[in-house]
């Protein structure tokens, strides 16, 4: 009988397990095996359980004397001068006993193997932080996963282990545990049996391992190879190796073994820790700037101060509110110098915000693929430029496919309900109704589409024709019902005129859908204890923080818009299965919906971390007297009429100076006159109000939609004329594969700048919802645009082939923004 004994400093803590070896003797007491050392310090020793494979890597001898003496200079000072044969209760010094910081352990070389996920079992078992460490940080004789410690200071801290059972083993040793003789057999077993036996494919050999480990298996009940507990040392790196077992026939026992691990909470803790561990890398199908700028700041920060991660250290780059000054800006230097400072870890040379940011900029590699002109400016903001070659590759891409690049997201799209319009039956639809409509349709089918979101669209929602008959037609009244029947046809023929003119396509789902699903709804809150009866009989939810509660049903027995709204939330989510539901309405109703959103989370539909729930509140739209917009008999305006104002004032203006054919004039004024009407509203926050102007949002000049659809047609005049008059074909070029755009003259990178800025905005519209984020990037683009057609002579020049293909990615762009924003494009003005 052999005993393993986990130690700890309170005798309390000691864990015996009666164990009986089954490996064959010649795999027995093989304990100096792993180079683990028998008195080591944290410090100074190294021990490690390398594969067959590993073993042509080990150090040199020259290396090992270099190990040595850092081992003997490094023990006085962490052990005190003392060691002895005993293993000790933890690999940390004291930390009572000095005045730094207690040392921390980081994990280098961190791969997606079995390496790194004995180590990270182990780390979570033990609960043992461990930290990412650059592999500038590690022996370079070392290929693999190396255990490091020392004090967040250390630039090159020293090694402790590396391979995954010397690193197991060390966190073991660290959290006190003594490795008894089976536990290391079982080890040495591991590196020596078991995975060169799954490595062969050798059918006898794998099966004479297996039948090892389940004898051993059947002597502990099936769950340990040295005890009746799970998860020792021994099951960490046994099991671990046994999830690669391909192909290999594993028996019930032992499968069912290999299932305790891979289906423990602290397998995948140390899943999801491998997975943080790993070294950072470019992610090269990712078109995002911001992701790009961060990944090369963030990786020299950790070069510079490799516990950085532990810090709570922003290392994010941000995009330069002033591109005179940079492209994208780093602020991480100042924050980091004070903490670093306050902690006394301040790497060496270091002594202030600006010496650190110099450090910073020291670390970033000049062959890096991302960021150029790097320096310094202020107080510690490290500033920096694009690439023009990073921006010429994702540029050609572009033409290549076609469009933009949309952004990487991190969650697969989901069916997302976009709840919009909301005309009334009855009436005709107004300048009220002009902005849910328009901000509707570009959220819902431009927007979200965009980026893979299924499609539910939810309007109009009819809205109760009288309060004398209400109750009757949501009873199923067959007269009510007969009549409420022909108000529909006669109102949907009138809100089609408006969402012709919009290019707005709807899927109707009005409020009658819900009638008959509003009782159930009612009774389910009644049975989990969640009605109040109020005076008169009506039936109430409160909810939190509002002391005004949704009334599900009237005195009288009928619905109201509370009543309707949570039996269209449930629907919505129960049998839509949506995970995303947006309203868009007038701000005065924030409050309504906040209650019908803190309703569905007391009853259970929803949860923060499953759902989204927004409501966008928009303003209201003025007259010039800045009182709501209205006809100058004080009537409110009719939205046909507005949109057909819009469209006579584009059609006369154009016919003054424009040299399109006649015939083609109606249909160019009409995209452009309800375009105009359409980016006026979408360009502002939706939360302000704004005074409608049809001087304003028709002027050539400015942010509005005449200008951008005038520097679109001017893009493909000069792409037009490139073919006419000097022969180059730029679909040719695209076609047969001979497209190729540089950037050398800097309005040429700007403008590749500008382009490779939208899949960011792109992502930064789908935060808040809001179109205007797209507005501002297409007028940002524009003016990039026109100062390249301005700087650079694209036509008859040395470049033109590549400054044509230029004009036509940005074309491109300009188009999909259009299509985003629900605006048709034209060709030629």
């Amino acid at each position: 009988m052999c005993t393993a004994q986990l130690r700890t400093q309170q005798p309390s803590s000691i864990v015996q397990y009666d164990t009986k070896s089954t490996l064959p003797e010649q795999h027995q007491h093989h304990k100096s095996a792993d180079g683990l050392c028998q008195s080591f310090n944290p410090s100074a020793s190294n021990f490690n359980t390398m594969s067959p494979e590993e073993e042509g890597k080990k150090p040199s001898k020259k290396e090992l004397k270099k190990l040595a003496k850092k081992a003997e200079k490094a023990s006085p000072k962490e052990s005190n001068g003392s060691a002895t044969d005993e293993a000790p209760t933890s690999i940390a010094p004291n930390s009572a006993a000095t005045s730094t910081p207690p040392p921390i352990y980081r994990l280098s070389n961190s791969q997606t193997d079995r390496c790194t996920l004995k180590a990270c079992l182990s780390s979570v078992l033990h609960s043992i932080t461990l930290h990412p460490s650059p592999p500038s940080s590690c022996p370079s004789f070392v290929h693999g996963p190396a255990l490091l410690y020392g004090d967040a200071s250390s630039s090159a801290p020293p090694l402790v282990a590396f391979g995954g059972n010397g690193i197991a083993k060390a966190l073991s040793l660290a959290a006190g545990h003594v490795v008894s003789a089976v536990v290391d057999d079982w080890m040495e077993f591991e590196r020596c049996q078991l995975r060169p036996a799954l490595a062969s494919k050798n059918e006898s050999e794998i099966a004479k391992a297996l039948g090892t480990v389940e004898k051993a298996l059947e002597s502990h009940g099936g769950t340990s190879l040295v005890g009746s507990t799970p998860l020792t040392l021994a099951d960490v790196v046994v099991s671990i190796s046994l999830m690669e077992a391909e192909g290999a026939r594993l028996s019930e026992v032992v499968q069912s073994y290999v299932d305790i691990t891979r289906h423990s909470p602290e397998f995948e803790a140390a899943k999801s820790l491998a997975d943080s561990l790993l070294p950072p890398s470019l992610d090269e199908s990712d078109p995002s700037l911001i992701r790009a700028s961060s990944f090369v700041f963030a990786t020299a920060i950790s070069r510079v101060c490799p516990s950085v991660s532990s810090l709570g250290i922003e290392t994010k780059a941000f995009k330069c509110k002033d591109i005179k000054h940079g492209d994208y800006q780093c602020n991480a230097a100042m924050p980091l110098f004070q903490k670093l400072k306050a902690l006394g870890q301040l790497p060496s040379g270091v002594d202030s915000p600006v010496s650190m940011a110099e450090a910073i900029v020291a670390a970033i590699p000049e062959d890096n693929p991302v960021l150029d002109q790097i320096t310094v400016a202020g107080p510690g903001f490290i500033m920096c430029r694009i690439k023009s070659s990073y921006l010429a590759r994702w540029v050609n891409d572009l033409l290549l496919q076609g469009s933009p690049h949309k952004p990487k997201l991190s969650s697969p799209a989901g069916t997302v309900v976009v709840d919009f319009s909301s005309p009334n039956i009855a009436k005709e639809m107004h300048v009220g109704h002009l902005r849910s409509t328009i901000i509707g349709e570009s959220v819902c089918r431009r927007i979200l589409e965009c980026v893979g979101h299924y499609r539910f669209d939810e309007s109009p929602e009819f809205k109760k024709i009288s309060q004398l008959n209400v109750v009757k037609l949501q009873a199923g009244d067959a007269e009510c019902r007969e009549i409420w029947q022909v108000l529909c046809d006669v109102s949907r023929k009138e809100f089609e005129k408006v969402y012709d003119r919009l290019d707005i396509t709807v899927e109707e789902c009005g409020e009658s859908f819900y009638n008959d699903k509003i009782p159930p709804v009612i009774q389910e809150f009644e049975r989990k204890g969640l009605i109040s009866v109020e005076e008169g009989g009506a039936k109430c939810v409160f909810v939190p923080k509002f002391k005004v509660p949704l009334m599900l049903q009237k005195s009288d027995g009928g619905y109201g818009y509370d009543s309707t709204d949570m039996a269209a939330i449930k629907y919505r989510l129960m049998e839509v299965k949506a995970s995303h539901i947006v309203y868009i309405t007038d701000f005065t109703q924030g409050d309504h919906f906040q209650m019908v959103f803190a309703a569905a989370k007391k009853i259970g539909w929803v949860t923060d971390e499953s759902h989204r729930l927004d409501h966008i509140g928009f303003g209201t739209v003025q007259g010039e007297d800045g009182k709501r917009f209205k006809t100058r008999s004080g009537d409110t305006v009719r939205l046909v009429d507005l949109l057909d104002e819009a469209v006579a004032r584009m059609e006369s203006s154009l016919k003054e100076r424009s040299n399109i054919p006649p015939e083609e004039i109606h249909a160019t004024a009409s995209a452009m006159g309800y375009g105009a009407v359409k980016y006026f509203d979408l360009r502002r926050n939706p939360t302000s109000n704004y005074i409608f102007s049809y001087d304003r949002m028709l002027d050539t000049k400015g942010n509005t939609a005449i200008y951008l659809l005038y520097a679109h047609a001017r893009l493909e005049s000069i792409v037009t004329k490139g073919k006419a008059e000097h022969g180059v074909d730029v679909d040719s070029l695209l076609k047969e594969g001979n497209a190729k755009i540089t950037l050398n003259h800097k309005s040429e990178r700007n403008l590749g700048l500008h382009l490779q800025f939208f899949a960011d905005s792109i992502e930064e519209t789908l935060k808040d919802l809001l179109p205007y984020h797209i507005c501002d990037f297409i007028y940002a683009l524009s003016i990039a645009a026109s100062e390249f057609v301005t700087q650079c002579k694209v036509l008859g020049s040395p470049e033109m082939e590549s400054r044509l293909l230029l004009c036509r990615a940005t074309a491109i762009t300009m188009r999909q923004c259009f299509d985003l924003l629900g605006i048709r494009h034209v060709m030629r003005i």
